[in-house]
């Protein structure tokens, strides 16, 4: 296995933890949004967004917040037991009919038409077991699905969060500790990732009680 090359026993074992965690745990991250999602809602809303992918969903918090602020949502995530809360949640809240769900693994091709929405979240998804070369392809289904003009805003932890390097490594950057695998990213790799975008900000920002050590990026798709 090179160093861009994933192993699949390590994409099955991080699929089973997230399904068991969010089984074990449901509503695990609150009710509250997270601050990369307000300030996503706020960009979209100025660029002029009518509709916002979210990828890694989970059960829903950032989802639910940009259904709250107007927005059309599709939310994919790879367990089906975070998408089942989600579902939940935005029926009782009323939100039923502008929240769409998806149950897609990202290491596979969004199933989503060309230029067919106007703005992508991802918080912390691109930072997951993924691969150099998996999240190069990820970036380039992003790219595929938005507008001309679109805007993506994802975060991911990098390495100078405090937990780069420890526990086991699987090589690409990627270490894993008490059955959680992470890809931290080297900002190089942002820079490549906004090879023919226009690469609005990287904002540094710590998250938790760690704390965890982020980058938020902000890229447009020129029009």
């Amino acid at each position: 296995m090179t160093t861009h090359e994933q192993d699949p026993g390590l994409a099955r074992a991080q699929r089973e933890h997230w399904q068991n965690t969010y089984g074990a745990h449901p509503g695990m991250y609150g009710e509250e949004p997270s601050a990369p999602a307000r300030y996503a809602a706020a960009v979209f809303r100025a660029t002029g967004a009518k509709d916002v992918l979210e990828l890694g969903a989970g059960h829903g918090r950032d989802a639910l917040h940009f259904a709250r602020e107007g927005f059309t949502v599709r939310a994919t995530d790879f367990s089906p037991t975070g998408l089942e809360q989600l579902r939940a949640a935005a029926q009782d809240m009323g939100l039923g009919e502008q929240v769409g769900t998806m149950e897609h693994d990202v290491r596979d091709p969004l199933p989503l038409a060309d230029a067919s929405t106007d703005a992508v979240f991802a918080h912390m998804l691109l930072c997951m077991a993924l691969s150099t070369n998996e999240i190069r392809s990820l970036v380039g289904e992003v790219r595929r699905v938005l507008r001309p003009g679109g805007t993506f805003v994802y975060t991911v932890r990098h390495t100078g969060d405090a937990h780069y390097g420890a526990g086991t490594a699987h090589g690409d950057d990627i270490y894993e500790d008490s059955g959680f695998a992470v890809h931290f990213f080297p900002r190089e790799l942002v820079d490549a990732l906004a090879d023919g975008w226009v690469l609005n900000e990287v904002h540094a920002f710590e998250e938790g009680n760690l704390p965890r050590r982020l980058w938020r990026v902000t890229q447009t798709l020129p029009r």
